[in-house]
C-alpha cells in the first residue's frame, strides 16, 4: 500500500483539504464532551438556565460545523480515491499494452482482468478508508485519552485493561485474515477464468452436451471462493460483539468508580460524563481501527498484485541504440532456435532461410511444427533464444516495435473482430488509411462481395467478435485489415482456411497483384493454397525437413508428399508441378 500511495501526489491538495477537515471533525468530536460536562456542572447542577442556552448554543454550532466538514471531507476523499483508482487502471493497462505474450501468458489473461477492475477496486475502497479513518481514529483515541486524563486521572486507568484486550483482538484479526485475503483473490481470478471460457467457448459447451459440467465447475470455483469469503467475514463479525462487551464492561466499571468518587465528593457528575465520553470515543476509535484492519490487508494483497504487473519487466522492449530498416522487406532467418517460456523442448531449432520482396514464400508442416511459431517472431511477439531475424540486414532487435509493426501486414489464424463497423474494422484505428484505401483492401479480400447485401455496406455494424458473421468473412476483413495499410512485408497465418475454393483463388489472385512488391509469407494448412509458392519451407518437430519449389520438393522431401498425396491426387499434384513451371 505504501507503494501505492505515491498515486496520491497529483490529488495533494485534495489529501490536504481531507486531512484538515479530519482534525475539524477530531476537535469537534473532542470538544463536545467538554461543553456538556461544563452544562451539567455549571449549568444543570447550579440552576444555571442562561448558561446552559449558552453553552448548548455552541454546542449546536460546532455540530453544524462538524456535519459541514464531514460532507467536505466525504467529497475530496472520494475524489482523491477514485481519481488514484482510475490512473491505476490506466498504468496497468498501459503497462499491459507492453507486455509480450510471454509476461501475458506469465500472469494469465483472467488474472489480468481481475487485477485491472476487482483489485484496483479493492485498493479504491481502502484509500477512501485510509483518508477518512487512519487520521481521525488514532487523533481521536489520543486526544480522548489526554482530555479524560485531563478530567479525571484515576477513573482513566481503566483503559489499561480495556486497550490492551482491544489490540490483542486487533491482532488476531490482522494475523488470521491475511493469508485469507491472499487466497480469496487467486480464488476470484480462477472464477473469471472458469466464467471467461464458459462465454469464450460456448459453441464447442454445446455442441458436446457439456453445459452441466461447465455449470458444475463454476458452481465449485463460486462455492470455494465463498467459503473463503464467509471465513474472512467470520473472523470480522467476531471483532464487534467483542469490542461491544469490552465497551459495555469499560461503561460499567467507569460508572462503578465513578459514582464511588462523586460519593466521596472527589468528582462531579459532568467530569464523570465526559470521561464516559471519552473513553467511548477511545474504544470507537479501536473499533474503526479494526475495520481499517478488516479491509486493509485484502486491499494490501491487491495492491502488491497491482503492483507485481505495475513492477513487471518487459522482455521486449525497443532498443537503445535503434537503426532503421530500408523498408524493402527481406526477412531472414539465421540459425534460429527458439524456446517457449518454461518449455523443455524448442519449438524451433536451426531455422536458416530468406523470403524476399516479389516472392511468396510459404510454410507447410503437421499441427505443432512450428509455422504460427515463426510469424510470432517476425512480428517480435518473442524474441529468439539463439540466432537472429532480420529485416533488411537489421536485427529485429535493434528496430523500433513501432517502425517493425508498421512495416508489417499481419492476418492471425484466428480472426479478430471488434465491434464497430466492417470499415473500421479494416482501418483499425490507422488514421494514414484513407477511404479509398479501406475500399480498394475490401475489394481485394473479397469483402464487398458480402458487405454490399448488408443495409449500409462497408459501414454496417459488426458485433464483437464478429458473432454475426461466418468464419469465411471473419477471415476476410482480416485479410483486408492486413493489405489496407499496403505494408513491405505481408504475414498470413492460415488465413485461407475457412474461404471456399473459388473464393481463395479469387483473393489470392487479386493478393499477388497487390503484393508483387512486397514480401508474402503464408501459413497453410492446405495445399492447394501454397503450390504455387515461389518457395516452399517444409517443417516437422520445429525443423525445416525441405526447402524449395512444389516440383523440387515432390522429388526431394518425403514429408512434403506425403502431405500433398493426403489432401490431393498425384495428377493434380503433378499438374500442380507442371503450373509451377
Amino acid at each position: 500500500m505504501i507503494k501505492i500511495l505515491k498515486y496520491l501526489k497529483p490529488y495533494t491538495w485534495l489529501v490536504i483539504l481531507t486531512i484538515g477537515l479530519v482534525i475539524v471533525d477530531s476537535y469537534v468530536t473532542l470538544y463536545l464532551p467538554d461543553l456538556m460536562s461544563q452544562i451539567v456542572d455549571k449549568g444543570i447542577t447550579r440552576g444555571n438556565v442562561d448558561y446552559i442556552w449558552q453553552v448548548g448554543g455552541k454546542m449546536l454550532l460546532v455540530s453544524l460545523i462538524q456535519v459541514l466538514a464531514i460532507i467536505l471531507m466525504s467529497l475530496a476523499s472520494s475524489k482523491a480515491a477514485m481519481g488514484v483508482g482510475r490512473d491505476l487502471r490506466n498504468e496497468v493497462f498501459k503497462k499491459v499494452q507492453g507486455f509480450s505474450l510471454g509476461e501475458i501468458d506469465k500472469f494469465s489473461t483472467a488474472s489480468l482482468i481481475t487485477r485491472t477492475t476487482n483489485d484496483v477496486t479493492q485498493i479504491q475502497q481502502a484509500m477512501i478508508m485510509i483518508l477518512r479513518m487512519v487520521v481521525r481514529a488514532p487523533v481521536i483515541a489520543i486526544g480522548s485519552i489526554i482530555m479524560a486524563v485531563s478530567k479525571d486521572a484515576k477513573l482513566t486507568m481503566i483503559l489499561l485493561v480495556s486497550v490492551p484486550i482491544a489490540l490483542l483482538a486487533m491482532y488476531f484479526i490482522f494475523r488470521k485474515t491475511m493469508p485469507l485475503f491472499k487466497s480469496m483473490q487467486k480464488k476470484i481470478d480462477r472464477l473469471n477464468l472458469v466464467l471467461r471460457e464458459r462465454i469464450i467457448g460456448v459453441r464447442v459447451i454445446r455442441a458436446f452436451d457439456k453445459e452441466e459440467y461447465e455449470k458444475n465447475r463454476f458452481e465449485k470455483a463460486n462455492v470455494d471462493l465463498t467459503q473463503t469469503a464467509l471465513k474472512v467475514n467470520r473472523i470480522g463479525a467476531i471483532i464487534f460483539p467483542i469490542m461491544m462487551i469490552l465497551m459495555n464492561f469499560t461503561i460499567v466499571a467507569l460508572i462503578w468508580f465513578g459514582a464511588k468518587q462523586i460519593d466521596l465528593g472527589q468528582l462531579q457528575v459532568g467530569s464523570m460524563m465526559a470521561v464516559m465520553q471519552y473513553v467511548m470515543q477511545i474504544l470507537f476509535s479501536f473499533i474503526m481501527l479494526s475495520v481499517i484492519f478488516i479491509f486493509l490487508p485484502r486491499a494490501s494483497v491487491s495492491a502488491q498484485r497491482v503492483i507485481e504487473v505495475l513492477e513487471a519487466k518487459p522482455t521486449i522492449l525497443d532498443p537503445e541504440n535503434p537503426a532503421i530498416p530500408a523498408r524493402e522487406g527481406i526477412v531472414e532467418f539465421e540459425n534460429v532456435t527458439f524456446h517457449y517460456p518454461g518449455a523443455k523442448e524448442a519449438a524451433l531449432e536451426d531455422i536458416s532461410f530468406t523470403a524476399k520482396p516479389g516472392k511468396v514464400t510459404a510454410i507447410i508442416g503437421s499441427t505443432g511444427s512450428g509455422k504460427t511459431t515463426i510469424l510470432n517472431l517476425i512480428m517480435r511477439f518473442y524474441d529468439v533464444t539463439k540466432g537472429s531475424v532480420k529485416i533488411d540486414g537489421i536485427d529485429l532487435r535493434q528496430i523500433p516495435l513501432k517502425e517493425l509493426r508498421a512495416m508489417i501486414g499481419y492476418a492471425p489464424q484466428k480472426a479478430s473482430i471488434f465491434s464497430g463497423t466492417i470499415a473500421s474494422n479494416i482501418k483499425f484505428g490507422r488514421d494514414e488509411i484513407s477511404d479509398e484505401d479501406i475500399s480498394r483492401a475490401a475489394e481485394i479480400a473479397q469483402v464487398n462481395e458480402f458487405a454490399q447485401k448488408m443495409p449500409d455496406g462497408l459501414n454496417s455494424t459488426v458485433a464483437q467478435g464478429g458473432t454475426d458473421l461466418s468464419g469465411g468473412q471473419k477471415q476476410r476483413i482480416s485479410i483486408a485489415r492486413a493489405i489496407a495499410g499496403r505494408p513491405k512485408v505481408y504475414l498470413f497465418d492460415d488465413t485461407f482456411s475457412a474461404l471456399d475454393f473459388r473464393t481463395d483463388a479469387r483473393v489470392r489472385t487479386r493478393l499477388l497483384k497487390e503484393t508483387k512488391d512486397a514480401t508474402v509469407i503464408i501459413v497453410a494448412q492446405r495445399v492447394a493454397t501454397i503450390m504455387h509458392a515461389d518457395q516452399i519451407i517444409v517443417l516437422k518437430d520445429g525443423k525445416i525437413e525441405g526447402m524449395g519449389a512444389h516440383g523440387e520438393l515432390m522429388k526431394s522431401c518425403e514429408v512434403y508428399k506425403d502431405i500433398v498425396l493426403s489432401q490431393i491426387s498425384e495428377e493434380e499434384a503433378v499438374g500442380g508441378e507442371l503450373n509451377g513451371r
